[in-house]
């Protein structure tokens, strides 16, 4: 049996947009995608603010977009999705990503919005772990994405429900509509239904994950941000985000979703049967991450996992709602972003030279 190839390379603001085409080329991402069916870009806007680790960065965006133009690759477009808690429209534009969208004539679909983008039920050929009791009605998928490949981009990023997040959770804000969080208690084997779904509705699946910023720390957004200078890509969804997991200091076959993932034959989240192509020194690097906690992360495991739960679908399944959607909104947009977070972002601005060519891309950030 072939093993999985995960490409891992160190990279540097002067040379970022060319070695996402190096990391891409290493990965066989033109075997994986062909070239007659449409591209979908799906970047990762875990907060719409611009806290550095927590989103899709425009280097990023634009290295992979560049390189996809440079390979010949026509009809690429991207797939933006909003949640209770991030607004997509903020998240682009102060993320810097509008001005790539134009410079590389990239459409941008919202798969929120009605006239855009359909709905429709989905019945999957493979068994489900759990989407077919939590969404006895049907799994609504959107009809855009059948047929197509898509290009995940995360960054590498702890995360208070999945311990990391990668390229497997990605899917969770495209594939699945705004009541995606009735899934949160069992988000593990929903991840794993996703990716299953993915592999029989995609022409192809690729990642692209930036290492360029790290996200340590409860995330995935009230992160701390850690200079690590590296990115990674893969055909195998499993297996990039075991071994960006492992370089976190975590061991991927003791994450849930890497493992279940693993032993149903969706991937490998083994490292040991992983290929690690480009720089293998970076690839062995443990930054020994923590997960950590917060208010938020408190109150979120007493609502889906804690003594509490028997109450979800009240709370969550009813106009109730929009007390905990208020709470968090209050808690990050409103204190945690001016009292920490934002102090960090113009530090980072300031000081780091990935801040710097942040700071280059235009239209200026207004984050006060």
């Amino acid at each position: 049996m072939t093993k999985p190839k995960v490409a891992v390379l160190r990279t540097k603001p002067e040379t970022v947009l060319d070695d996402y085409e190096k990391l891409m080329q290493l990965a066989d991402f033109e075997e994986e995608m062909p070239k007659d069916k449409e591209v979908i870009l799906k970047d990762n806007i875990s907060w719409h603010y611009p806290m550095p680790s927590a989103n899709t960065t425009p280097w990023q965006l634009e290295g992979v977009t560049r390189a996809l133009k440079n390979a010949g690759y026509e009809k690429v477009s991207c797939v933006q999705n909003q949640t209770v808690v991030t607004n997509a429209f903020k998240g682009e534009d102060l993320n810097k990503y509008k001005d790539i969208f134009k410079k590389y004539h990239i459409p941008v679909l919202f798969n929120f919005k009605d006239d855009e983008i359909k709905w429709e039920v989905y019945e999957p050929k493979a068994k489900m772990n759990v989407l077919h009791k939590i969404f006895p009605e049907g799994i609504r998928i959107p009809e855009y994405f059948k047929g197509k490949s898509i290009i995940h981009l995360p960054t590498v990023k702890c995360h208070i429900y999945t311990t990391t997040t990668g390229a497997m959770k990605n899917a969770f804000g495209g594939l699945l509509t705004k009541k995606r969080h009735y899934t949160h208690t069992h988000i593990h084997e929903t991840l794993v239904d996703l990716l299953a779904i993915q592999k029989e509705i995609h022409s192809g699946i690729f990642a692209v994950m930036d290492g360029t910023m790290a996200g340590n720390g409860p995330g995935p957004r009230t992160l701390i941000p850690e200079e690590k200078n590296v990115i990674l890509a893969s055909c195998d969804q499993v297996a990039i985000d075991a071994i960006s997991a492992s370089m976190m200091g975590f061991d991927p076959m003791k994450i849930k979703y890497i493992r279940m993932a693993h032993e149903q034959g969706l991937g490998v989240g083994n490292p040991s049967e992983i290929e690690i192509i480009g720089d293998l020194d970076a690839a062995k690097e443990n930054w020994k991450f923590e997960v950590g906690t917060t208010m938020h992360k408190k109150l979120a495991w007493l609502g889906w996992y804690g003594p509490t739960k028997f109450l979800q679908k009240l709370i969550f399944h009813t106009p109730i709602v929009n007390i905990p959607i208020l709470w968090s909104e209050v808690y990050h947009d409103y204190y945690r972003w001016n009292v920490k977070e934002k102090k960090i972002f113009k530090e980072w601005l300031k000081n780091s030279d990935w801040g710097k060519m942040f700071a280059r891309y235009e239209p200026k950030t207004n984050v006060d």
